[in-house]
């Protein structure tokens, strides 16, 4: 008997049961900062309307395979032995894909199929060893493995087709793996809500630390005072966008993601807010960080017309994923946001005809004075829930 049980315990994985993200999770995550990076250089190498569709569809991608790992530790618990390895193991698998970005679209299409296969592998059996004695999320794992199995599939026959047809069919990938949680159902997953809202929220930080990244890296030819001043303004960006999530967004959708009921409730609202309309805010600021990549290599002249809608664009992208997260958590719309969000895709032709110093100083300003209204508008109501968040106990 306790030789059967030492057996099962080896071949099964522990739960989670705490609500703070683990260093193996953070560490994992860096990987994900490599991926980032490349995407943007992918765009960067290919500043056509082509090579923005290309680095956006790659980072669907890899976003869904991150997207996995966070749902997959958020059931099991990342320090057990077993979850170690098989986390270091995706974390290999993963570098690869990260390595083979900038040529997904050339010699190593196969390269990156066939290691995004793995990845995904690697978060299917971990699923399948933490669900032996939970036939609900045994049967969601079997239909997570089906539509993994085939957008694998297609990603693979895409890749040794190239041309246009890797395209259609990685684009075809993509809709049937994102979609594939609606036709399985969502009852039968499990979560940690603070642990969950935690992760999206320090992607978040990792993804805007890319677009500090992308400052640097575009200043490869040196400092002079104008690119110090566009530098500064880059940041000043950064820390708003930082600023518009951390503020109250992220305490307040935690909040209502923990409160919400166990099972099919709190599941969709986990999938839909944070699964799906994080990637909106995610693909924004790495929009944001090419343009940003773009201006510190060419500080002196204007915009061209890709970047200058990188720019502009990512910060509305980012923007509309607010409304949308709002709108799913509590049914209202942010009218401000959606508001700037236009407006700065209103400044889109402009961005192609002044300096890019002029460019960033006019977007800094435009969040600086959405961050000043609502914070005078939200008022005491704005302190008050930040301290009664502050002060709640954490779960048992």
């Amino acid at each position: 008997m306790a030789t059967e049980t030492t057996s099962g315990r080896r071949l099964s994985a522990a739960l989670r049961e705490d609500e703070r993200v683990s260093p193996l999770e953070l560490f994992f995550d860096l990987v994900f900062v490599l991926a980032l990076t490349q995407c943007t250089q992918l765009m960067a190498d290919n500043p056509t309307w082509e090579g923005i569709g290309q680095g956006l569809l790659i980072l669907a991608l890899l976003w869904w395979s991150w997207v996995g790992y966070s749902w997959l530790t958020s059931v099991v618990d990342p320090e057990d032995d077993t979850v170690r390895i098989a986390v270091f193991g995706a974390m290999a698998g993963f570098l690869i894909v990260s390595l083979s970005v900038p040529e997904a679209f050339d010699d190593l299409a196969l390269a990156f199929a066939a290691s995004y296969g793995v990845v995904r592998a690697g978060q299917i059996a971990l699923f399948v060893l933490a669900s032996r004695d939970d036939p609900d999320l045994r049967h969601s794992i079997w239909g997570l493995a089906g539509s993994t199995a085939l957008s694998v599939g297609l990603l693979i026959a895409g890749a040794l087709l190239g041309g246009t047809g890797q395209t259609v069919l990685w684009v075809l990938a993509l809709i049937l793996d994102m979609g594939g949680p609606y036709l399985f159902g969502s009852q039968g997953w499990k979560l940690v809500p603070g642990h969950f809202a935690e992760r999206h929220g320090l992607i978040i930080i990792i993804a805007l630390g890319e677009s500090i990244v992308a400052i640097g890296a575009g200043a490869e030819a040196g400092l002079t005072f104008e690119m110090g001043i566009a530098a500064v303004l880059g940041i000043a960006l950064a820390a708003a966008l930082w600023w518009l999530y951390f503020d109250v967004v992220a305490l307040v959708a935690g909040r209502r993601l923990a409160q919400a009921a166990e099972g099919r409730e709190q599941n969709e609202m986990a999938r839909d807010s944070y699964s799906y309309l994080h990637f909106l805010m995610i693909a924004g600021i790495v929009l944001v960080a090419l343009g940003m990549k773009k201006i510190l290599g060419d500080v002196e002249d204007p915009l061209k017309t890709v970047p200058a809608f990188a720019l502009c664009g990512g910060l509305a992208i980012y923007l509309l994923g607010h409304v949308s997260f709002r709108f799913r958590h509590v049914h209202t719309i942010n009218r401000q946001r959606l508001l700037l969000a236009i407006a700065l895709l209103a400044l889109f032709p402009l961005a192609r005809e002044v300096s890019p110093v002029i460019v960033l100083a006019l977007l800094d300003l435009a969040l600086a004075a959405m961050i000043v209204f609502e914070t005078i508008n939200y008022g005491e109501g704005r302190q008050r829930l930040r301290r009664e968040i502050a002060a709640e106990p954490p779960p048992a």
